[in-house]
């Protein structure tokens, strides 16, 4: 009798639990319109192709397909680990990552505290345009950009330099420059549109928290560090946790364009590298092997951060 009663309060629940769950479908349908193409986007081209990692444990073959290629296991991962390529590819990787993480991540930062002490709403809106611009222009005319200005012979800083008596310096030639280079263009490029984030949790501060430190005598960089910078704290760490997530990736395009035969030792990365022998030397089933490391890598970083995070009483990402 108990479990008949039992297995009908049950029912009931689930019952309650879909028409409640409809009910919010059909209030919020425009919401998930709007969220249509975005979901669409990752179902397409990032869940979707997940099928065919399959190809990281075979032979892959073009020809016969997925489903006849050769099963050969952890072959091209014992491959890659012994490969002489492998420390020098996981060197370069994470020298450019960790120069992004500790110049080019609190940036946006800083620029956002900035933005936020701007008073004046037509000169704060000006600034913010001109920050934001770099973010639309393509890598390729990032890196001609560069080569315009840094390029040894006709580049117009060391036209500079040689005007007032200095060397030429080879920018875009000197191994011990390039993750510099790569790092400011980074920087340059995204930093003025990474502030959106920030500067959206500072509007939902309560300006009566201000208007209270004021009172009590506090400047304007005192309630910043003890009122805006806790504020965002939040937000800060759940980017950072997503951050650690893409380590692996400092981005194909900007290091293929420009990468050059003189800086090869310090720009050949996980990405080139895939390129390089997954596309040019069709070795797929290898390159994939490659691509999982990396994602896997991230996973687990993401996944390790973001209990630490928790340890330390934030939120987390989930």
């Amino acid at each position: 009798m108990n479990q008949a009663y039992t297995e009908k309060a049950a029912q009931s629940v689930r019952k309650s639990t879909q028409s409640r769950l409809w009910k919010d479908i059909k209030r919020d349908k425009y919401l998930y319109f709007l969220a249509l193409p975005g979901l669409l986007f990752f179902l397409i081209f990032k869940y979707v192709p997940m099928a065919e990692v399959v190809i990281a444990f075979q032979n892959y073959s073009p020809i016969v397909g997925i489903w006849n290629s050769k099963w050969v296991g952890l072959l091209h991962f014992q491959r890659f680990f012994s490969n002489p390529d492998f420390i020098l590819l996981f060197r370069n990787t994470m020298g450019i990552s960790l120069l992004n993480l500790v110049f080019f991540f609190p940036m946006p930062i800083a620029l956002s505290l900035m933005l936020n002490e701007v008073r004046n709403a037509i000169y704060k809106r000006l600034i913010q345009s001109i920050i934001y611009l770099p973010h639309f222009l393509s890598w390729v005319i990032i890196a001609g950009l560069t080569f315009l200005l840094f390029a040894k012979g006709e580049g117009v800083v060391n036209k500079v330099l040689e005007t007032v008596g200095m060397e030429r310096i080879g920018f875009l030639t000197s191994p011990k420059l390039f993750w510099i280079m790569v790092t400011l263009q980074s920087a340059w490029k995204e930093a003025g549109w990474g502030t959106i984030v920030f500067l959206a949790a500072m509007a939902g501060i309560d300006p009566q928290l201000y208007e209270a430190a004021r009172m009590d005598g506090a400047g304007r960089f005192r309630q910043m560090w003890h009122i805006t910078v806790p504020a965002i704290r939040s937000v800060i760490v759940i980017l950072l946790i997503l951050r650690l997530g893409h380590i692996m990736d400092v981005g194909f395009e900007q290091i293929f364009l420009m990468y050059n035969g003189a800086v090869s030792q310090v720009a050949e990365v996980f990405d080139t590298y895939v390129y390089r022998v997954g596309i040019q030397q069709a070795q797929f089933s290898y390159s994939t092997a490659v691509g999982l490391f990396k994602s896997v890598v991230g996973l687990a970083l993401v996944v390790l951060s973001n209990k630490v995070a928790k340890k330390f009483g934030e939120e987390g990402v989930f």
